[in-house]
């Protein structure tokens, strides 16, 4: 099975590969220069072409040269990319003239039906990343209290209306008291922001939309996550169990004892 892998930021790109190479996969590697952090030198039977984001036109037809059956998303891409002073390719200015909003779910279902209008299958994140979900419990030494899971329920349903509404996965509250929304900006801003807000003790909450697309946008935590919230006063991370990719769980078990963080998926 010939795939491709549109790699953005983060390591999970690079996880997605290794599992995807392991399936027997014949695997070829589309880092989007903007974005991508991972490096894939490494990887062994892997082709490598490095793209421009804007360059959607371009990408599907070196994936439909080269023979491409399916694809896979993976990595962060900044939406503020489509504010900033950058130049599509007339795929992209078609496809983004096409849409009647600028949310997420719009525009990735825009490129996925391109996508597969020209033969190529949008795989599931889930189904290849599955081992990065957490099953619900408490994964810190440190255990949550009555208050604390309050906070989380009514993080967990502000989320969840955020994600219906499509605008973002975060929510920081304290004391049934929303701190912080994420936006375009992203989690670590609404983390930062959230948390400074609260002063200390602030309740991460992140969580899928309830139309979760599984092909994009998964939500995801890793040590990252966990230093910012430590840097700034946070106390509690809680992620929905099943349905956020958790990065290294066992580095966040680690820096989440260590600083006296509360994590949980619930």
């Amino acid at each position: 099975m010939k795939t491709a892998l549109i790699a953005g930021y983060g390591v999970i790109p690079l996880i997605a590969a290794e599992n995807l190479i392991k399936m027997g996969d014949n695997l070829l590697v589309i880092p989007l220069y903007e974005e991508v952090t991972a490096d894939f030198s490494s990887l062994e039977n892997a082709e490598i072409k490095q793209f421009s984001v804007t360059q959607v036109g371009k990408i599907i037809k070196t994936m439909r040269s080269a023979g491409v059956q399916r694809v896979l998303f993976a990595g962060k891409v900044n939406k503020s990319l489509l504010f900033s002073d950058i130049k599509f390719d007339i795929t992209a200015v078609k496809l983004l003239a096409s849409t009647i909003n600028r949310k997420d779910d719009t525009l990735m279902q825009a490129v996925c039906e391109e996508m597969e209008a020209n033969g190529i299958e949008v795989m599931k994140q889930s189904d290849v990343l599955k081992e990065m979900f957490l099953e619900s419990g408490v994964y810190s030494k440190k255990k949550p209290s009555k208050d604390h899971l309050a906070d989380i329920d009514f993080g967990m349903e502000i989320a969840k209306e955020l994600g219906r509404l499509d605008i973002g996965q975060t929510v920081v509250v304290k004391d049934k008291a929303v701190m912080a929304l994420e936006a375009i900006e992203g989690t670590d801003e609404a983390v930062k922001r959230g948390c400074q807000l609260a002063k200390k003790d602030a309740v991460v909450v992140k969580c899928s939309k309830p139309s979760q697309d599984e092909r994009f946008d998964i939500p995801t935590v890793g040590v990252d996550t966990l230093m910012n919230l430590s840097d700034n006063n946070g106390r509690v991370l809680a992620v929905e169990a099943g349905k956020t990719f958790v990065v290294d769980k066992q580095a966040c078990i680690k820096f989440a004892d260590e600083h006296k963080i509360i994590f949980l998926a619930k």
